[in-house]
């Protein structure tokens, strides 16, 4: 279901928004429903245009091309790699962003690649914040997200009402890498609940309760959650074909477990049920949405 977004009247911007998928499309549709002058720029050329052609705005060939007058340069790409080269690559953003401009990353990666980026930004002249987000593909297209950042207070400050477009909450956390880092416990706490919410609607259901009464029961206690309320009634009707994929839980858990052996922290569950969640990719859900844990229990 989408809702109505309202938008804060802001000083319009000039911003380039590169990486048009899942996420970045409908976030880069808000950033031009807000009134700001957007570009974009995606690796497959066709969903670009598309994308301009659905909503307005202009479109470039490449990242340089794409923020050449950016104030503000947001990315919303894979993984660390795909990162660094639409940044730093041969035709990457940092080549061409004008002078005390700021590139924002929605991309979920790792804390050790945000400050990396941050200190070559620095010496650029440039301003990077690392910004991932959670609230899932609804939550980019009815532009309530919420955003945790790490980088310049500064910085941040500026381009804080702009990103406000696509969120609920935006909120900086700490220095260069915090957001990711928060982007960690997010995904950590999502994992748990939702292994969890497996079992406890596996039981129930060998048990031989109506879990749609019982999940309207317990949603308003101790029990309830975000997960519980918009997961718990797909899981009782077996459906996942929807919402954050299995894959990118894996790819994100793996930052996460490599980020605790960095730190010397201990993570024993979340190893655990991102073995579960490998199971759910061998018996073909990795596009499946995270909720499809419960699958290995049936």
């Amino acid at each position: 279901m989408t809702v109505s977004k309202t938008y804060e009247a802001v000083v319009p911007h000039k911003v380039a928004f590169l990486g048009l998928g899942t996420m970045g499309a409908p976030m880069a549709a808000h950033l031009l429903k807000a009134g700001h002058q957007v570009t974009v720029y995606n690796r497959t050329q066709a969903k670009a245009l598309a994308w301009v052609a659905e909503h307005g705005g202009a479109w470039a060939v490449s990242p340089r091309e794409a923020v050449r007058e950016a104030q503000i340069v947001f990315t919303c790409v894979g993984n660390d790699d795909d990162l660094r080269s639409v940044a730093m690559g041969p035709e990457g953003a940092f080549g061409a962003m004008p002078d005390g401009s700021v590139l924002v990353d929605h991309t979920t990666t790792s804390a050790e690649v945000a400050r990396e980026l941050a200190q070559v930004a620095q010496d650029q002249g440039l301003h990077f914040i690392d910004a991932p987000v959670s609230g899932g593909n609804l939550g980019a297209i009815n532009g309530v997200l919420t955003i945790m950042c790490g980088g310049d207070a500064e910085a941040f400050k500026r381009v804080q009402p702009v990103m406000q477009a696509c969120a609920r909450a935006v909120t900086l956390l700490g220095a260069s890498g915090s957001g990711q880092l928060a982007k960690m416990v997010n995904q950590i706490c999502v994992a748990g609940l939702l292994q969890g919410l497996s079992e406890a609607l596996a039981f129930g259901q060998t048990a031989g309760l109506d879990m749609q009464s019982v999940l309207g029961v317990i949603t308003q206690g101790a029990a309830g959650s975000w997960q519980m309320q918009n997961r718990g009634p797909t899981m009782v009707n077996d459906l996942f074909d929807f919402g954050f994929a299995v894959d990118l839980m894996r790819k994100d858990l793996g930052l996460c477990l490599d980020e605790a052996r960095r730190l010397g922290a201990r993570l024993p569950a979340t190893a655990l049920i991102d073995q579960f969640y490998a199971d759910v990719q061998q018996m073909g859900g990795g596009r499946w949405d995270t909720s499809s844990l419960i699958r290995r229990l049936r």
